[in-house]
């Protein structure tokens, strides 16, 4: 027997892997989670006459020949399933996380937005047919994992994909029916006591809230609840510590938007997983204190190392001082072929003058004028150790188009919208 199974509290993109695996291994069994994402269960209970699932009991776990895992590599994600470990099965391993503790035959392991972009590819490679109900059901799996295809993750092979199967006539319609949040009263509630209890602090340079909640059984949206939480208190990243008293455990949800905070990997020290935007660990015996303890301290110690905005940077910094002429300036910015340039006191930064300033001037009397006089005196620096993100998004937000790079008090170079973008679009020098 050869048996397909995916992490539990299944989504979209995992239920989508389930059943490419069939195209691709005819006569295998797929085998369900006990637990679903809801919009999961809605979508099964419509179709269950087309895609069929095979009630796997116990005493046939000897039979398995070969087991094949998508959309998760830990056998703790796959329920009583990863209990049937031994060694004459045949394991085959279709994922597109970062490597955790199963170890199979053989496996297709990449990063991608979605995990079924990777069996679509040899699906297409096979000439295999996707009918429209399925190529709507593998588009439900992409879109959902990508955010439509907007998150950070995202691939080209995930775009090409989603082309594809729209040609294979998957409908947007169900998508729109299908992906929609499940949040009601209950989470509404759950967000009014998250918002009462407030927390922000300071990690790292991080603006973080880790929110403790007691729950009663099984609820579902806690992860669009932690979303529309960080969104509102705009937070680098929240977390969401769930204690589910009655059962003995605490659910941990994790949602960022900064590059530098990876969720998945925090989540995976917890024994979890996810992506770098999103991630959740299910842990028991364990008090909500000792979790909150311990997300300070993977944050403190085990956050990504990432490109600084000092590997992009301008220096040396052309500068000038507050007593320089108006005109003086003008003849400067064009033998320097520049647009702006900061206005440099006793070694420290105290404004910034640009070619917009100019705008300022009424009279030509007013070009024999100090830069002191028109220049802004509350420029927007940067932290060296923060990332080029960080800086373009500072940049579009205050609409400026360099930032001085500051590191001790000293400015240490200047990060352009020429550097941010050079490097977002791959084109710095090796």
């Amino acid at each position: 027997m050869q048996v397909v199974v995916t992490h539990k509290s299944t989504d979209f993109d995992a239920i989508a892997s389930m059943i490419a695996a069939s195209l691709i291994y005819p006569g295998v069994k797929c085998v369900l989670p006990k637990i679903l994402n809801p919009n999961v269960k809605a979508f099964l209970s419509i179709h269950k006459d087309i895609f069929s699932f095979y009630p796997l009991d116990t005493n046939e776990y000897q039979s398995i020949e070969r087991l094949i895992v998508v959309d998760t590599n830990s056998w703790m994600r796959i329920d009583e399933m990863g209990n049937i470990r031994k060694n004459d099965i045949e394991v085959i391993l279709w994922d597109h996380h970062e490597p955790a503790d199963i170890q199979p035959n053989w496996k297709c392991q990449q990063d991608m937005g979605a995990n079924i972009t990777l069996l679509m590819r040899e699906i297409i490679s096979r000439d295999i047919q996707v009918s429209p109900i399925f190529a709507t059901l593998f588009l439900l799996g992409l879109y959902e994992d990508t955010g439509n295809l907007t998150f950070p993750s995202v691939k080209a092979d995930d775009a090409y994909t989603a082309g594809y199967l729209l040609d294979q006539k998957a409908d947007l319609q169900i998508l729109s029916t299908f992906l929609r949040p499940m949040y009601g009263e209950l989470q509404k509630n759950i967000l009014f006591e998250m918002l009462k209890t407030t927390r922000r602090q300071k990690i790292k340079g991080f603006s973080i809230d880790i929110n403790k909640q007691e729950i009663k059984g099984h609820i579902n949206g806690l992860a669009l609840v932690v979303s529309m939480y960080r969104e509102i208190l705009n937070l680098d990243a929240a977390f969401g510590i769930f204690i589910d008293k009655e059962r003995d455990r605490c659910i941990v949800i994790a949602r960022s938007n900064h590059e530098d905070l990876n969720m998945g990997n925090l989540m995976r020290s917890m024994r979890g997983g996810g992506h770098p935007g999103a991630g959740s660990a299910m842990l028991k015996s364990i008090s909500a204190d000792a979790v909150e303890e311990m997300i300070i301290e993977l944050i403190k110690g085990n956050q990504q190392s990432s490109i600084q905005v000092t590997d992009i940077m301008s220096y040396p910094v052309h500068t000038v001082s507050p007593d320089m002429s108006m005109e003086k300036l003008l003849n400067f910015l064009k033998e320097k072929k520049c647009t702006g340039v900061p206005v440099i006191q006793d070694g420290k930064i105290v404004g910034v003058i640009s070619k917009r300033d100019f705008n300022k001037v009424r009279k030509s009397s007013q070009m024999k004028s100090p830069v002191k006089a028109f220049m802004n005196t509350q420029p927007i620096t940067i932290a060296s150790d923060r990332s080029p993100m960080e800086a373009a998004k500072m940049m579009i937000k205050y609409d400026i188009g360099r930032l001085p790079v500051i590191e001790n008090d000293q400015m240490v170079g200047i990060v352009s919208r020429t550097d941010a973008m050079l490097y977002f679009y791959d084109l710095l020098p090796d």
